[in-house]
């Protein structure tokens, strides 16, 4: 039996919760750009829950604005898809199925455009919402007139242009648009690029003035782990325990955070953030990114080298090895998250740090450590030389963690083979890719210097770091004194004894 709005009758397991056929009637009111899981997992599964609880009240209009993929699914099964959610919290194994009933219908950009602007005219519809990935949002010299435009932007111009005449400029009619691509200032980037192609198309001023004024693009932050479709076994057991089969059945973590930069008036348009603690409407979303950046981002950018040299290969397996575990604990909680370089009490930095941990655990995301290692160098000067920097700031002292993670780092980059452009380095008797822009850098550091002078050859890079950090105080001896260690005894022998040099404030 396939998931579709006539079949839900017979769905007469308690395993989960079929929707009231009342949600079916919710009038449109947002337009989405996209149909990918971080969609369907993150801003649909928030507007579903709200109109389960009778707070929203809208259904989502999707636009399938590429070539790839098929909408055959989302039409066979009337939108509807489930959400297996899968993790830990609290300490404790997390599941939940959901079965969401957000979505109304799905339209192609290519081949139904004209639909796409008929939804223009519709005056409840008042949010639009996208992710067409980072390169969604770049300015391309665009004719919007094309049906339809070929750039997420030119399409969003051209829909926007559409609403004004539809409703002769009003100021009501404007739109809240959400981007949620993962780039910063997202809603302000994209922003200037309409504005700019509305230039570019020669579009009356009294358009523009209400494109200015009339509109609000908020920038946001999302952050959950949405794998997709899980394998196929997973699928049948899941199925066979609902008793119907979801081609778009995708999994998800538990952690959601959606944080969205705006004031009152667009907190009342985005009604649906009353139905979940992770959606945060605030006029300064920079802590929730700060958080994310360093806390989650950082802690694995740090601890990458250190598990990946040590033999483990998952984040869930280095959480379940005692010393690594360890290790990752308190770097986050007892270096990082005290010296994170933004304003932030005690309690947020330490309930994010805890639901990192729980993040970590999740048995149910396998998340390659050497993946993690893609582009190392620039992760840690851009999640982790901040923090290192404020620690000192504050503290004066050698981060004890954060330099076995420098340690490890330079550790990791050192490349026993190459070929042609690849780099390779050596683990036991293992080889293993080096992907980042430094590896000829390190590689030739690594040839032309002695192990004994590696961490201040490496530190003293100001090109690297944008600064010599090894002007701070005991950092590049106790660096090269974890380079040492990890040469002669190896990492996993390294971060045991560490425990035991614990001078951290």
């Amino acid at each position: 039996m396939l998931l579709s709005k006539y079949n839900l009758k017979n769905i007469h397991t308690e395993q989960v919760a079929v929707p009231d056929p009342a949600l079916f009637d919710l009038p449109e009111k947002v337009l989405q750009f996209g149909t990918g899981v971080l969609l369907r997992g993150l801003p649909d599964y928030f507007i579903d829950k709200a109109n389960k609880q009778g707070i929203f009240n809208g259904r989502i209009v999707l636009v399938k604005s590429t070539d790839g993929g098929d909408a055959t699914a989302f039409e066979k099964q009337d939108g509807l898809y489930t959400l297996c959610i899968r993790g830990v919290e609290n300490g404790g194994k997390y599941e939940e199925d959901i079965i969401n009933a957000s979505i109304s219908r799905v339209l192609s950009a290519r081949s139904e455009w004209n639909k796409v602007l008929e939804c223009a005219h519709n005056p409840q519809l008042k949010i639009i919402i996208s992710n067409t990935t980072e390169v969604g949002i770049q300015l391309v010299h665009d004719d919007i007139r094309r049906y339809p435009p070929v750039s997420f932007p030119g399409k969003l111009l051209a829909f926007l242009y559409e609403r004004y005449k539809a409703f002769e400029g009003s100021r009501q009619s404007g739109m809240v648009i959400v981007p949620t691509e993962l780039i910063s200032d997202n809603g302000k980037k994209l922003e200037s690029i309409v504005i700019e192609l509305a230039h570019l198309n020669g579009l009356e001023e009294a358009f523009i003035d209400w494109l200015e004024n009339a509109n609000r693009f908020c920038n946001s932050l999302v952050d959950r782990i949405v794998p997709g479709k899980p394998d196929e076994v997973l699928q049948r057991s899941i199925e066979t325990r609902l008793g119907y089969t979801d081609e778009l059945l995708i999994m998800s973590e538990v952690y959601r955070l959606w944080a969205i930069e705006g004031d009152e008036e667009i907190a009342e348009t985005l009604s649906f953030a009353r139905a979940d603690k992770g959606v945060v409407v605030a006029k300064d979303i920079n802590l929730f990114r700060e958080l994310k950046l360093r806390l989650l981002n950082g802690t694995h950018t740090l601890c990458s080298g250190v598990a990946f040299l040590s033999g483990i290969d998952t984040v869930k397996n280095a959480m379940d090895d005692e010393q690594v575990r360890q290790f990752i604990s308190d770097l986050m909680q007892k270096e990082i998250a005290a010296a994170i370089p933004y304003p932030a009490t005690g309690e947020q930095r330490m309930e994010f740090a805890r639901s990192c941990l729980d993040r970590f655990c999740n048995p149910y995301i396998h998340h390659q450590w050497l993946s993690i290692t893609v582009q190392y160098s620039s992760k840690m000067k851009m999640r982790v030389v901040p923090v290192l920097l404020n620690y000192y700031a504050l503290f004066n002292i050698v981060p004890e963690f954060m330099a076995t993670g420098f340690a490890a780092y330079i550790c990791f980059m050192k490349a026993e083979k190459k070929e042609g452009d690849k780099y390779f380095g050596r683990l036991q008797n293992d080889l293993y890719l080096i992907q980042d822009d430094q590896a000829a850098y390190l590689y030739s550091k690594w040839q032309n210097k002695p192990a004994a002078q590696m961490a201040v050859a490496v530190l003293t890079d100001t090109g690297l770091w944008g600064q010599n950090l090894a002007a701070l105080p005991g950092f590049a001896e106790a660096v090269q004194e974890k380079i040492n260690d990890i040469e002669e005894l190896g990492m996993a022998a390294v971060i045991d004894p560490l425990q035991s040099k614990k001078s951290i404030a």
